[in-house]
């Protein structure tokens, strides 16, 4: 005789939490997410389906396979996991389990999701995040992003907070997470107008953008100047 789980029909989706890269597409007009370990190579959606990472052709969450989204039911076990060297630029993940789910002791695995609110942690140097920028790596058509503050954006490709939530639609909020210096800036949902937090996230960014491309061209006059004088002298 074989046991079968108890199904369960829960008044209202089930809340998880984990952890995802941020990522812009190639032409910056979308925002998403990539997975940290089995499904990393298919970027979703804020609202997205799951697919088998294996191209079989049945619905996830197959009992004998892998597929399917995967979150904890714990918010500090997912924060552990950004104690790991390869996961500190990571966004922590609030999602809504969607659809079809298959219980663990520690978490779901489970059909469709909605991405409620993402939470990015500190810069590099310390800072409170104020954008999300170029990480240097990527998947196919996909720019992998990392939190980082006003002061070190610099030329790179990145986008406000704000900004990462507009482009990834779906009422998505993201927000800068404690334990950097300054003050945190506001996630903004989709459709919501600008506030103070999101505006002064959005100046201190493109004045630390303007910052750079006057030092740039600060030092391209130098080498001009420079160029002339041992001209003459020669």
């Amino acid at each position: 005789m074989r046991l079968r789980l108890p199904a369960e029909r829960p008044a209202r989706p089930p809340t998880g939490y984990k952890i995802a890269h941020p990522v812009l597409s190639q032409d910056g007009t979308r925002a998403g997410f990539t997975g940290v370990s089995l499904g990393g190579a298919l970027p979703y959606a804020v609202l997205d389906d799951a697919s088998c990472v294996y191209g079989r052709r049945h619905r996830p969450p197959a009992r004998l396979c892998d597929c399917g989204f995967h979150c904890v039911h714990d918010r500090a076990a997912a924060e552990a996991m950004l104690c790991t060297a390869e996961h500190r630029a990571a966004l922590l993940l609030e999602v809504s389990v969607l659809g079809a789910y298959i219980r663990f002791e520690r978490g779901f695995r489970y059909a469709r999701q909605r991405v409620r609110t993402a939470t990015a942690g500190p810069c590099a140097c310390g800072a409170t995040a104020a954008a999300l920028a170029d990480a240097g790596w990527g998947r196919p058509g996909w720019k992998a992003l990392v939190p980082v503050c006003a002061g070190c954006v610099r030329g790179r490709t990145s986008v406000s907070l704000a900004g990462f939530a507009r482009l990834a639609g779906e009422g998505l909020r993201v927000v800068a997470g404690e334990g950097g210096t300054g003050h945190p800036s506001a996630g903004l949902a989709v459709g919501a107008e600008p506030g103070v937090p999101e505006l002064a996230a959005e100046a201190a960014l493109l004045q630390a953008r303007l910052d750079w491309f006057q030092s740039q061209l600060a030092r391209l006059g130098e080498r001009g100047n420079g160029g002339s004088a041992a001209g003459l002298t020669d």
